[in-house]
């Protein structure tokens, strides 16, 4: 297994693609890690002709439930004929035998997962304009979908969803404390306290943001990455966490691309998600403080992969850096609720 590839094994990877989908590889493979992923593991790799993309677990620390390829890739391939931009799915593999854990292959889709300003100023400020409002739309789009037409009737529980929302966020804490954080647990209380009543439930992302789609040159989005966390239940938790990323990104170093002139306000895009989707929005402000629960738990479990030695790639140094100002800003957002 190359040095390089930490976790993938180019050879394994090339004979079980010849088994399983013969013709789809026509050479010898190369392939890179993926820089930005902080969860799973994301490589392009190539024959020369073609690119696909490979995505696994980490190395270490997988939590219970997280890191789920079987649903990621369950899901892009149900959504692939709807309004919802995915790539193509070509191979699920759950033998553990051929790369060391459960992996998928997926076609590799043009763009770019937008993190910074840097990145993002050359469209100008009508490009950025209209990059949030094809995340808006898509978002709608994607909460627009019915479950039962596109086969994911059974993928999730919409009833008491919020409940158990909270209290699986609350054990994934647990599974990945390894410190004192202040304000924490009075925060899981406080949520699991005052859960709003749930809308239509839809099928939910999980972890809907700016660098989770990419987008081409000219404004348009091409493919929304990063199921992992999909499910069905109450969608508002989408535009909370995307929110939350609005006002607090976490994904590396840089002037983050939601500050660039032209991308709206967190006011507008409630606005521009509520217009596009017809939903009631009045109780925001609880998804905005358990998107922040959520991404505390997560940047802590990614603290607590890092501090062992167990995370690939660079950027991870201060991830745990944003957890305390994550708990802080839930708190003042819930006294507002």
């Amino acid at each position: 297994m190359s040095d390089e590839l930490p976790g993938l094994d180019l050879d394994r990877l090339r004979a079980h693609l010849d088994r399983e989908v013969p013709g789809l590889v026509a050479g010898p493979l190369g392939g890179r890690v993926v820089a930005g992923g902080k969860s799973n593991l994301t490589y392009v790799v190539s024959d020369g002709a073609g690119s696909w993309v490979v995505r696994r677990p980490p190395l270490g620390h997988v939590l219970a439930t997280a890191h789920d390829m079987p649903r990621e890739y369950r899901v892009m391939t149900a959504l692939s004929e709807t309004a919802v931009p995915v790539p193509r799915t070509h191979l699920l593999c759950e033998d553990t035998e051929v790369l060391g854990a459960p992996f998928y292959v997926m076609e590799y889709v043009s763009g770019t997962p937008f993190r910074t300003l840097d990145e993002i100023a050359p469209l100008g400020v009508e490009g950025v304009r209209r990059v949030a409002d094809e995340l808006v739309t898509t978002l709608g789009n994607l909460h627009a979908v019915d479950p039962e037409e596109v086969g994911l009737g059974d993928f999730g529980r919409p009833a008491g969803f919020l409940e158990r929302q909270v209290r699986r966020w609350s054990k994934q804490l647990e599974s990945s404390r390894s410190r004192d954080i202040p304000g924490i647990d009075d925060l899981r209380d406080r949520l699991a306290a005052a859960l709003p009543e749930q809308g239509a439930p839809a099928i939910v992302h999980g972890d809907y943001r700016l660098d989770n789609v990419l987008v081409t040159g000219d404004g348009k989005l091409t493919a929304v990455l990063d199921w992992e966390m999909a499910t069905l239940g109450d969608p508002l938790v989408d535009l909370g966490l995307m929110l939350v990323y609005r006002e607090q990104p976490v994904t590396g170093g840089g002037t983050p691309a939601t500050s660039a002139e032209g991308f709206p306000s967190s006011a507008e895009l409630v606005r521009m998600y509520a217009e596009a989707s017809g939903r009631d929005v009045s109780r925001l402000g609880w998804y905005v403080a358990f998107g922040c629960f959520k991404l505390a738990v997560i940047a802590e479990g990614i603290h607590y992969r890092h501090s062992r030695g167990l995370t690939v790639g660079a950027g991870f140094d201060g991830i745990g850096d944003v957890v305390a100002p994550l708990v802080e800003r839930a708190h003042t957002v819930l006294k507002e609720d």
